[in-house]
């Protein structure tokens, strides 16, 4: 719309990640300085994944690096093998459908937070997006919350891309299972699509059936609950769900299948 009357709206600015928080550990001698994310806490279906990246200190920052919720597919893609190859250690965890639907998804998000914490072969300090989590400093060690951290902390943002990438890889390869969904594209977020999808197809082990929002869909309520983007895990009684795996020749269902998905996902952003 152009003319006298128009409102003209200014982009939002892009916020650059900073060292800021990373600088003065490195200084006091904390060279193992890891920066956490998770990404997949509102989808519907398939497990939440997190990532922690340690830097080496001092290191510069690789141009593009920001929150990966403001970056296309296309350059998380390129993003996510430079960050691979310019850190000390990266570790990625996840949480199943079995796990979320068992703990709920705020205890799951910290199960895959603490199982990617625990790959990266030691650390001093621990940098995670968000509020301060209990009990996290008695499971984790010494750590500072930041919030909007994957936007404003320089090793949470290159965790936030790493976290992206893998998860929506193994959306991906479920998406081969499951066509009818359209998971390689809305992640199992839940559009449109997917919605139509799931009256006309029903659930599968993948989806999170602790989750009122489905219920009450699969209740014939099409309205409220679907369209707020970021729905709420509520845990209710009933069978927990099995992640299978064996469209990528993993043979063994596990609690941790998730886990290992995850993690032969990660290999293959390298």
């Amino acid at each position: 719309m152009s003319g006298p009357g128009a409102v003209r709206l200014r982009p939002m600015a892009v916020i650059v990640p900073t060292l800021r928080w990373e600088r003065p550990l490195w200084r006091d001698g904390a060279t193992r300085v890891a920066g956490v994310d998770e990404v997949g806490v509102a989808p519907t279906c398939g497990a939440v994944v997190a990532a922690a990246v340690i830097l080496p200190p001092n290191c510069h920052r690789i141009p593009g690096v920001r929150d990966s919720k403001t970056l296309s597919a296309a350059q998380r893609e390129r993003l996510a093998p430079i960050i691979r190859r310019r850190a000390v250690a990266v570790g990625v965890g996840a949480a199943s459908v079995s796990d979320i639907d068992r703990l709920n998804i705020y205890h799951a998000t910290h199960l895959a937070m603490r199982r990617a914490i625990a790959r990266l072969g030691g650390h001093d300090h621990v940098l995670v997006d968000g509020l301060r989590i209990a009990d996290f400093e008695a499971q984790v060690g010494p750590y500072t919350a930041i919030v909007d951290g994957d936007a404003r902390v320089y090793t949470i943002a290159c965790a936030s891309v790493i976290a992206k990438t893998v998860r929506d890889r193994m959306m991906q390869r479920l998406a081969v299972r499951y066509p009818e969904y359209g998971w390689e594209h809305n992640a199992g977020y839940a559009t449109s699509e997917h919605r139509a999808a799931i009256r006309a197809h029903g659930l599968t082990p993948h989806h999170r059936r602790s989750w009122q929002a489905l219920q009450v869909l699969l209740a014939g309520d099409q309205l409220g609950l679907f369209d707020a983007e970021t729905a709420t895990g509520v845990p209710v009684e009933g069978d927990a769900d099995r992640l299978l795996l064996d469209a990528i020749g993993l043979d063994a269902l596990a609690p941790d299948a998730a886990d290992a998905l995850a993690e032969d996902a990660f290999a293959a952003t390298g």
